[in-house]
């Protein structure tokens, strides 16, 4: 403040003086180089040295959300399992015999065994019971015919049991024997009792009728071919079922494996 000063006094002091030219263009570069402000060299000079900005690092990209892993669809439901095979209650199942039956040799309580003839299939085509199976059957009641005209005589076939591929199956089931027959049996002891019995009446109308010794010889031999006749027609017949007949089962319940 105190160089502006004089030297706007100087400057006032020449233009009073009214110099010419030459002292106004002294004034004016006098005038300039004092209107330059003073450097204090006292001041301390700055001179750290220059730090280069630091780059303001970018901000931190926003983490991207995971997508959610898509749920796995579903397994498909395990189907049901098929049902066991299984036969019918009613179901017939055809079988042969493989021995002779019959009421003069065979006794009740004896077994017998058939074998399946075809294959035997539930209602989805599964074979239950395969050809050739055994089948094992009981004699329950066995009866010769007691006379000629009756045609009577017993036979009851009880199926216990049928086996295949090395196992067996119990078995509820009724048996028909579809052929056989009754085949006469040769007199036996009883016959000639009947035959006996029927001389003996025959004499005794004899008797009656000839009145004499020889009415009864005569009515002894007619009562004696009576009797014969009788026996004839009594005479016992067997229940034959012969090897190779057919032999039908009925199933009494359900058969499943």
């Amino acid at each position: 403040m105190a160089a502006k000063r004089l030297s706007l006094l100087a400057l006032a002091i020449l233009s009073g003086c009214g110099g010419g030219g030459g002292d106004r263009a002294a004034a004016d570069s006098l005038s300039r180089d004092l209107q330059m402000v003073p450097v204090d060299s006292s001041a301390p000079l700055d001179d750290h040295p220059v730090v280069a900005a630091q780059p303001v690092p970018a901000p931190a990209p926003k983490p991207v959300a995971a997508k959610p892993k898509p749920k796995p669809a579903p397994k498909p439901a395990a189907p049901a399992p098929a049902p066991a095979p299984r036969l019918e209650s009613g179901t017939v199942v055809a079988t042969t015999i493989e021995s002779e039956i019959s009421s003069k040799t065979n006794k009740v309580g004896e077994t017998v065994v058939t074998k399946v003839a075809s294959d035997i299939t539930d209602s989805r085509g599964r074979v239950v019971i395969p050809a050739g199976a055994t089948v094992k059957l009981t004699i329950t009641e066995l009866k010769e015919s007691e006379n000629k005209g009756d045609k009577t005589g017993k036979l009851t076939l009880t199926p216990t049991e049928v086996a295949f591929g090395g196992l067996s199956y119990g078995l509820d089931a009724s048996a028909q024997a579809l052929d056989w027959k009754l085949v006469d049996r040769k007199t036996n002891a009883g016959d000639v009792a009947k035959v006996g019995a029927g001389a003996a009446v025959g004499a005794i109308a004899g008797r009656v009728l000839g009145g004499s010794s020889k009415g009864a010889v005569i009515g002894g031999i007619v009562g004696g071919a009576v009797g014969a006749q009788r026996a004839v027609e009594t005479q016992d017949r067997d229940v034959v079922v012969p090897a190779g007949s057919r032999v039908e089962l009925k199933l009494n319940g359900d058969f499943v494996i």
